[in-house]
Parts: C-alpha cells; structure tokens; sequence
C-alpha cells in the first residue's frame, strides 16, 4: 500500500491522536459523572473540527513540500475533506442507534459519556485494523471495488426504507446472545460495568450497553469503510480521516441528541450518500467522478435533508 504521506506525518499523526485521547480521559476523570449539556457539546465538537481542519493544512502542506505540486496537494486535501464529511456523515446513523440503546436501558446521562469514551477508542482500533486489511485487498484485489460498491448500494437501500421505522431492540439477536452469555443485575452500579449480587459477581446493564456500542461499531464500519475507498485508495487519507471523525463522536453525539427530533430526515440524505458513493465505486473504471464533484453532491445531499427537516419537522402544541 501506498502512501503519499511522508513519515514524520504518520507519526505526528499518531502523536496527535494519543495527546487527545489522553486529554479527553484526564478531563473526564476530573469531571467525574455529570450529565453533557448542548453548549458543552458544541464547544467541544467545535474545537475537533477545528483541530480536523489545522491536520488537513498540515497535511497540504507536506505533500506539496514533499512533491513540489500545488495541484497535488490540493487533490489531495480535498480527498482528506471528502472522506471526513463522509465518515462524520455515516457517524451520525451511528449515533441514532447509540441514542436508540441508552434509551432502551434508561442509561443515566452522567454515565453514558465514558460508554462512548471506551466505544470510540475501541471504533479506532477496529477501523485502523479493517483499513490495513482492506487496503491490502483492494492493492491485489481491484475486483472487490465492485463489490464494495454493490454491498453499499444495497446499504442505502435498505437505509431508505428502515428510515423512519422505530427499531425494535428486544428483537436484536445479539442481546439475547447476551443476556444468555451473562447474567445481568437489574440495577446500576454507577459508572461499574461488574457488581456483586448474593455473593455473585454478575454484569451491570452498563457493561450490556458497552458491548451493543462495540457490536454497533464493527456493523458501522463495513458500511463506512468501503464508502472512503471510494473517494482514495491512500491508506493514510482513509485512516485519518476516518480517525477524526471519530475522534469527535463523543461531543457529536450529545449535541445530536439534543435535536434529534428536528433533523428526522438525516437518515434518507445518508441513505442517499451511500447509493450514490456504492455508484461512484462500480463506475471507477468507467467514469472517475471527480472529487470536488463527490464533495459537492454529499454537502448538498445533507444541507437540503436537514432544511428538509427543519421546515417539516412536527411542531408539538403548547398546552
């Protein structure tokens, strides 16, 4: 696989990622358990975008730097800018189903930010894991493109018509691997993903929801994964971009979740992305879309579902 990243990218890359990370656990820790409001989260997602935009710069700047090409580092930011809306886009259904879960168990609020904390750190692992070992294939594999973009195509498919429709967690297969794998206490034990009952040392609900998020990740990732292949074939831009967009997932998901009512329509816009991404992947040997061009159709597939939204969202009477 290659990359057009120099090494010292890769491991500021790396430096950045573990420095936010850890400063993200230490203010954790210090708050202790408290409940995210809306303001908190804008700040916070505010300054992960800010910090995404400062790499993509830098990140310009090396490959103009190594290659001497204005033009190459444009393309090559732009690839970075594309595959991060992409991925922030596809997050956004992750987190309707996050939001789905602690609604399911009645997670306190004040403790569903550390769940998120362990879930994005394990998302990270698992993603930079699926982008090597598709990276690797697509390199001696062209063909899977294909069907990459076909699993993607169906993806949104099936996106569009379960849009709307309210999931139904007790039916979730996996939950009742679960709750037959382990005995489960009835009661939170603050932030404790284990507690002791009659002498038994059993699981806390909290440590069922940890496991749904982790499962929701792998599921998220074979739909988010291919999507970026589509846009670059550079395992650095993949895996950054990916990595950013989660990074943020946390303070993302507490503001969507104050709103989430006003935005009812996001699920088709991002039903639409991936049957437009899954088109782009199966026609690359025929026609390149440009990725200027795939930047502009995902930014206007959002902007016009969310003013959708907004504009037919249901007013609730005042009484």
């Amino acid at each position: 696989m290659q990359t057009i990243a120099p090494l010292w990218l890769w491991i500021t890359f790396v430096v950045i990622v573990l420095v936010s990370l850890f400063v993200d656990f230490v203010v954790l820790r210090k708050q202790g358990a408290h409940e995210i409001g809306a303001r908190e989260a804008l700040n916070w997602s505010l300054i992960w975008i800010a910090m995404s935009f400062l790499f993509n710069g830098l990140f310009w700047w090396a490959v103009r730097d190594s290659t001497g090409s204005t033009e190459i580092a444009n393309t090559r930011s732009l690839e970075f800018l594309t595959g991060y809306l992409i991925e922030k886009s596809l997050a956004v259904d992750n987190i309707f189903v996050f939001l789905m879960i602690f609604t399911y168990f009645a997670v306190p609020a004040a403790y569903q930010k550390r769940v998120l904390m362990i879930g994005i750190v394990g998302a990270i692992v698992l993603r930079t894991v699926m982008i090597l070992v598709g990276g690797w294939l697509l390199a001696h594999f062209h063909w899977i493109l294909y069907v990459f973009g076909a699993f993607l195509v169906l993806t949104g498919v099936k996106m569009w018509w379960a849009a709307g429709k309210e999931p139904d967690l007790s039916d979730n297969p996996a939950l009742r691997l679960l709750r037959r794998w382990m005995p489960v206490s009835k009661q939170y034990d603050g932030e404790r993903f284990w507690t002791v009952e009659n002498g038994k040392r059993i699981a806390t609900p909290l440590l069922m929801v940890i496991s749904l998020v982790a499962l929701t990740d792998v599921i998220f990732a074979v739909d988010s994964i291919p999507a970026i292949f589509a846009i670059t074939s550079d395992p650095f831009i993949v895996l950054t971009s990916n990595v950013f967009a989660i990074l943020g997932l946390r303070a993302m998901y507490f503001l969507l979740a104050a709103v989430a009512n006003k935005f009812h329509l996001l699920n088709h816009g991002l039903a639409i992305i991936l049957v437009f991404i899954g088109t782009k992947m199966c026609l690359i040997d025929i026609y390149k879309i440009p990725v200027g061009a795939s930047l502009g159709v995902v930014v206007g597939i959002l902007a016009v579902t969310m003013w959708l939204s907004v504009r037919t969202s249901v007013r609730v009477p005042k009484h």
